[in-house]
């Protein structure tokens, strides 16, 4: 067999590690988030960081345009000027949390994007937002760490590999972007916004 098949052939039983359930357990937070104008955080290190990226461009842009009502989302790893600064001034673990600080509110929606669950800036700021009443959803791999011992919902990947710890990240986002997608009505022109999905990139 060859290492892409290989591969592929691992990537499919990861997938089938993630409990469906509580991704729609997500899909509801996301929803309950939308309906009540929260703010929604996303973060993560690395491939988790581009993840989260991603994520949030998938639900601002195609999960919210022609939708009556539209996501508030923010990838806390987008500014590199903040993050460079606090991790320069202060440490690497207060990246996430100090920004946290500055918009989280109560019933805010944070989640946590990790492989490993234990990165220390992911789990400073899981710790505030359970202090300050967020709710909390952990996306993570291996064992959890102790990420998944914070959030609400944790939705693990029971999969050693972090390149398919990350392909399952990604499938996840996919499935909670996707459940607003694909539903979202006609916009004015009568096109399907889902329709559009994807047309620039």
């Amino acid at each position: 067999m060859s290492f892409s098949s290989a591969y592929r052939d691992q990537m499919i039983r990861s997938a089938q590690t993630v409990d469906a359930g509580l991704v729609d357990a997500a899909i509801d937070e996301f929803r309950k988030a939308r309906d009540e104008d929260r703010q929604i955080f996303v973060f993560g290190n690395g491939g988790s960081a581009s993840t989260a990226s991603h994520f949030v461009t998938d639900i601002v842009k195609s999960a919210s345009h022609g939708a009556p009502k539209r996501f508030r989302i923010m990838a806390l790893t987008d500014s590199n000027s903040t993050i460079t600064a606090y991790a320069n001034d202060l440490h690497f673990e207060y990246v996430f949390v100090e920004q946290l600080k500055n918009f989280a509110r109560p019933g805010d929606l944070v989640v946590a994007i990790t492989g490993s669950g234990n990165s220390r800036n992911v789990i400073r700021a899981l710790e505030y937002a359970t202090a300050h009443g967020c709710r909390r959803v952990a996306l993570t791999g291996r064992d959890g760490g102790n990420t998944g011992l914070l959030a609400d919902i944790h939705i693990n990947v029971s999969e050693p590999h972090m390149g398919r710890i990350e392909d399952c990240h990604m499938m996840i986002c996919h499935m909670i972007a996707y459940a607003f997608v694909d539903v979202v009505p006609a916009t004015a022109d009568g096109q399907h916004a889902s329709a559009q999905t994807g047309a620039s990139r």
